[in-house]
């Protein structure tokens, strides 16, 4: 009696010659990509070179900085203050309508489909438009200043932050919540007991997160007229005032390390 060894299936290895060729398609895709990207952009070292003579000289005009009180640092730093507001309140402003859409948006606390849909479709509509956009509509709305700005970054902000709240809340165990709608709970209350509670470490974090870029942002937003340093910034570029701009830009970067170092203080308090 002859028993039969069963024949086992040995994996197929994948074809060495196949492999290369992808690997070389791949690098050869990559490098026609940046040579149309170089081109489209005027991409030139050569421009550095001959641009270096012009570099020279703008930089002999900005050192040493103005350090004048009463023409450049305080007006420099009066001007910073505001950026620092128009930031502040572009982030906590934001955070009501970003933390509805964001509940409405995740896949776990939304109440229906169709409003998730539509919740992430305006989320994702303040996303895709930048807060200097925002911020040329609202300078045209309701004139230079830093109202614009406040505006200009809340949108974007409830956008950016909405969908980073969602994406939070889906990625929590969604164990408590199951446990409150089997015990006959609300679904606004395993939002307000389960899911929030759950994500709020993560939403501080990406809170103070988007604090600091605001910040930054709200310096980019002044040069197109929303207030703050970047609007002095700009006038000093175009009165060929490098000295007191780069008084200015050394004010602002103080103010980015501060803020920074804010963030990274609370955030290691929160993780205690």
């Amino acid at each position: 009696m002859s028993t039969q060894v069963p024949s086992l299936s040995v994996p197929k290895v994948p074809n060495a010659g196949w492999r290369i060729t992808s690997i070389l398609t791949a690098i050869a895709a990559f490098i026609v990509l940046h040579v149309f990207a170089l081109r489209g952009t005027d991409f030139e070292v050569s421009a550095l070179v001959t641009g270096a003579e012009g570099m020279a000289s703008f930089l002999a005009d900005a050192f040493p900085p103005d350090l004048d009180w009463e023409s450049v640092l305080a007006p420099a730093l009066k001007a910073t203050t505001v950026t620092l507001w128009i930031g502040l309140l572009g982030t906590t402003l934001s955070i009501p309508t970003a933390l509805l859409l964001a509940v409405f948006a995740s896949r776990t606390t939304t109440p229906h489909r169709l409003v998730h849909q539509l919740s992430r479709a305006v989320l994702s509509f303040f996303r895709a438009v930048p807060d200097i956009v925002f911020a040329l509509i609202f300078v045209t709305a309701v004139g230079l200043g830093p109202f614009a700005g406040v505006l200009a970054l809340i949108c974007h902000n409830t956008g950016v932050m909405g969908k980073l709240w969602a994406e939070s809340m889906e990625e929590t165990d969604s164990g408590p919540q199951q446990a409150l709608a089997t015990a006959g709970a609300s679904r606004f209350q395993q939002v307000t007991h389960a899911a929030l509670p759950m994500a709020l470490g993560q939403f501080v974090g990406l809170l103070l997160y988007r604090f600091d870029v605001n910040v930054r942002s709200s310096l980019v937003l002044g040069l197109v007229g929303a207030g703050g340093i970047g609007l002095l910034i700009n006038q000093s570029i175009k009165s060929f005032r490098f000295d007191a701009m780069a008084t200015q830009i050394v004010v602002v970067l103080v103010l980015i390390i501060l803020v920074d170092q804010l963030s990274s203080f609370i955030r290691r308090k929160l993780e205690v």
